[in-house]
């Protein structure tokens, strides 16, 4: 079974793939190519599989999810799970017909709910004598450096006992990420494949995969079945107003595909309702797969890359040409304007004249020490701050161009 076409542009062999991706059934053989050399997993389960129309938790589901896990570890993968739903289970629970909106009403929901949560996956496990290990983060745990490391060496140990950790955001204390609701877990999937070094995202989901066009507005909406790359034209359609795959729901997905692939891993976006994990690591030709990128990030600059920024700076065209084209450090000359506030050491964007993200990295000096040095020479910058050293505002080592 041909799911590899090689006629026609990048696009075409994209697009072109959505005819052979309709038989699970079946196996793909570039799929199983791909994925022979997977050892180790991070899978994300959304809310809408998770639990049921009546906010009950999905059961049936969990358990096939345990199954498969079960057989994955007997030919030596191991899965990290994702899992959302803490917010769902808990309105089941609570009685509740809709979301609450009040902070601390919606964190007290994902208390109860997490406990419930937890409860199914250990149960579900526990037929396989499969011990799991909860691991509750929030964005802040991994836009720390030093959080970060301790939460790989963490999920690296419970590797190691044969523990199949189930992380989710931590919903209960966050406040950000709640208020936002804007596809934290499939973020934090991403960024757990890259704390793991997982070989393979694989986000299960209700709908089959990214689409050319909204399929429930379009008949003529086409199944993408294989992506080399995420492109911004593909993170725009999907996040589209008004569309049923808008923002927080399949860009944050291609969001996260994008990032796994920055790393060098693949990932696959599927309907988890027709097909599990471990037929989709036998190459069967569900969904849609993401190639990995052919330059591999190095893991700080990954660390770079996906974490969140305290602030920005905007730059000119030639700052700009020389950042993304010739790979040089961010100089004061460059500067036009600081936006927000930062702290030396923090993540900051780096902007063109049209506010277009272009570049992130940490900075050498806070806001307002790159507010004194903005547009002056590297010269000026010793006398300005009476350093001895380091004229760039961000070193190229710490500089990751988006």
């Amino acid at each position: 079974m041909d799911c590899n076409p090689t006629n026609g542009s990048r696009e075409m062999r994209a697009e072109d793939g959505r005819a052979r991706n309709s038989d699970p059934d079946q196996t793909c053989p570039e799929r199983k190519a791909l994925f022979g050399g997977v050892r180790r997993v991070v899978l994300k389960l959304g809310t809408r599989l998770v639990t049921q129309k009546d906010h009950s938790l999905n059961i049936g589901l969990i358990e096939r999810l345990a199954a498969d896990v079960a057989e994955l570890r007997r030919t030596g993968i191991q899965v990290a799970v994702v899992s959302s739903g803490a917010v769902g289970a808990g309105m089941g629970r609570l009685g509740l017909a809709e979301r609450p909106r009040r902070l601390s009403a919606l964190q007290a929901t994902a208390a109860v709910g997490q406990g419930l949560l937890m409860n199914a996956y250990k149960l579900a496990f526990r037929i396989h004598a499969i011990p799991v290990g909860q691991v509750l983060l929030t964005a802040d745990d991994l836009d720390n450096r030093r959080r970060y490391v301790n939460a790989r060496n963490t999920l690296d140990s419970l590797f190691r006992f044969g523990v199949v950790p189930v992380l989710n955001e931590n919903d209960s204390v966050a406040v950000e990420e709640l208020q936002l609701s804007v596809g934290d877990n499939d973020r934090l999937s991403a960024l757990v494949a890259h704390l793991i070094d997982a070989d393979l995202l694989v986000i299960l989901t209700d709908v089959d995969g990214f689409f050319s066009e909204d399929p429930d507005r379009r008949r003529d909406a086409r199944l993408i079945a294989r992506v080399e790359e995420v492109r911004p034209e593909m993170l725009e359609r999907a996040g589209r107003a008004g569309s049923a795959v808008s923002l927080g729901g399949m860009r944050s997905k291609l969001e996260a595909a994008q990032s796994v692939t920055r790393g060098g891993r693949l990932a696959v976006i599927a309907n988890g309702h027709k097909i599990g994990l471990s037929r989709i690591l036998a190459g069967a030709p569900a969904g849609t797969l993401f190639l990995a990128a052919r330059e591999r990030l190095p893991g700080r600059k990954l660390w770079i890359a996906n974490s969140r920024r305290n602030g920005a700076v905007v730059v000119d065209d030639g700052a700009v040409e020389a950042i993304v084209k010739r790979g040089k450090s961010l100089l004061p000359s460059g500067i036009l304007k600081v936006e927000g506030a930062f702290e030396a050491g923090e993540l900051i964007a780096v902007e063109d004249r049209r506010r277009t993200e272009v570049a992130r990295g940490v900075v050498r000096y806070g806001s307002g020490d790159v507010q004194r040095i903005l547009g002056k020479s590297t010269g000026d910058v010793f006398s300005i701050l009476d350093v001895e050293s380091g004229g760039e505002v961000v070193h190229r080592d710490d500089l990751v161009v988006l």
